[in-house]
């Protein structure tokens, strides 16, 4: 049972990648409502109501400032921070909650998968999809963005499983791109 702690842990992370508060929301309102994961100490104040209104309030803004051309490159500016941020603490809240990671290690791992996410979202398909569509798209995909995160974080939580196929399925697909393009790139030298 401890690794599907971990898989919920690094869905969780990668989601807070795409939407800071999305997956510290639903770790605070499964933590209060549901038996699906119990934080401990200092995670356990994610479940106070002060914290759970905030993080509601914090999505809106995020998904508000994210819709609107050029304030969401400044919001992406502002997450560059924060999204790391709540990956680790999202990391480190559930997977404390479920394994025994090491805090410092968790946060760590946390950071670093949430960070990940949202430079790929910021440097990469961002700007594809505002050079592409001439910033029209940029409305879609955020909606796009926030589903993912949203589903990813329940999902992450309920069916971790899920998470773990999802992760291998993905890895499997990036490796093959790059072993794609680097027998395209061969066959052209030749």
């Amino acid at each position: 049972m401890e690794i599907l702690g971990i898989f919920s842990a690094f869905g969780l992370s990668a989601s807070a990648g795409l939407n800071a508060y999305i997956p510290l929301l639903v770790v605070a309102l499964l933590g209060k409502f549901t038996n699906l994961i119990h934080l401990e100490e200092p995670w356990s104040a994610l479940t106070s109501w002060w914290i759970i209104g905030l993080l509601i309030l914090l999505s809106l803004i995020e998904f508000f400032a994210d819709k609107i051309p050029a304030i969401n490159h400044v919001n992406d500016a502002v997450q560059t921070f924060i999204r790391p941020t709540a990956g680790a603490i999202v990391f480190a809240a559930s997977a404390h909650a479920i394994s025994n990671v090491h805090p410092v290690l968790a946060l760590a791992l946390g950071l670093l998968v949430a960070g990940s996410v949202h430079g790929v979202k910021t440097l990469a398909v961002r700007p594809a999809v505002t050079a592409a569509t001439a910033g029209v798209g940029n409305v879609p995909v955020s909606m796009a963005e926030d589903a993912v995160s949203t589903v990813v974080s329940i999902l992450s939580l309920v069916v971790p499983v899920l998470i773990a196929c999802l992760l291998v399925m993905f890895t499997a697909w990036i490796i093959w791109l790059l072993w794609r393009r680097a027998n395209r790139e061969s066959r052209s030298q030749s």
